[in-house]
C-alpha cells in the first residue's frame, strides 16, 4: 500500500499575538520605564509596583498604540500619569507608620511632675489668707467670672479685683519660697 496523495506543506510562521508583542515591547523598554519613574520622583521602594502598573496600563491600551510611532514617548506618557496618580494618592493618605496612637494617660514621669506641681500649688495656696484664696481659686482655677465671684461671695466687684491681684502676687511669692526651700534640702 502506497500513500501518494500526501504532500509536505510548510507550516506558516507562528504569528505573535497582541499579548506577546506587548510583553516583548515592555521587556525591551523595562530599564527605560524604571529610569523614567525614578526621574519622575518615585521612591526606589515603589518603582517595581509602579512599573507593573505601567505594564498593565500598556496592555490595556495596546490596541490603541500605533506601532509605526516610537514606543518610548508612549511609555513616558503612561509612566507620567501613573506616577502623578501615585503622588496624589500618597499626599492624601497618611502613612501607617506615621500614625501614632498615644495613650491618653500621662506617662510615669508626667504623672510625677503633675503630682509635684499640684502639691506645690496646694502648699502655696495654704499660705494665702482665706478671703483672697477663695477669690483666686474661684476665678483663676474654676474659671468663674469676676462678677459672679462678687455676687457669690457677697463683696463689691472692685474688692474682688483687688483681692485677686493681691492673691496672685502672694501665690507667686509663696511658690518661689517653696521652690527655694526645696532646693536648699
Amino acid at each position: 500500500m502506497v500513500v501518494s496523495h500526501l504532500c509536505l506543506v510548510a507550516s506558516p510562521a507562528p504569528q505573535s499575538t497582541a499579548d506577546e508583542a506587548c510583553l516583548h515591547a515592555f521587556q525591551n523598554e523595562l530599564d527605560y520605564v524604571y529610569r523614567t519613574l525614578r526621574r519622575l520622583g518615585t521612591s526606589p521602594s515603589e518603582v517595581d509596583d509602579l512599573a507593573q502598573e505601567v505594564f498593565l496600563a500598556l496592555r490595556r491600551c495596546w490596541a490603541d498604540y500605533d506601532t509605526s510611532r516610537p514606543l518610548r514617548p508612549f511609555l513616558f506618557g503612561i509612566s507620567f500619569r501613573i506616577a502623578s496618580a501615585y503622588e496624589r494618592k500618597r499626599r492624601r493618605e497618611v502613612a501607617f507608620g506615621v500614625v501614632e496612637v498615644g495613650d491618653a494617660r500621662p506617662g510615669p514621669d508626667e504623672a510625677l511632675q503633675s503630682k509635684q506641681a499640684r502639691a506645690l500649688v496646694l502648699a502655696a495656696l495654704d499660705r494665702i489668707p482665706l478671703p483672697r484664696r477663695a477669690v483666686l481659686v474661684m476665678h483663676d482655677i474654676d474659671d468663674v467670672p469676676v462678677s459672679q465671684v462678687a455676687s457669690i461671695l457677697d463683696i463689691p466687684l472692685f474688692t474682688v479685683y483687688s483681692r485677686l491681684r493681691k492673691a496672685r502676687r502672694e501665690l507667686e511669692s509663696a511658690i518661689r519660697r517653696l521652690l527655694k526651700e526645696a532646693d536648699a534640702r
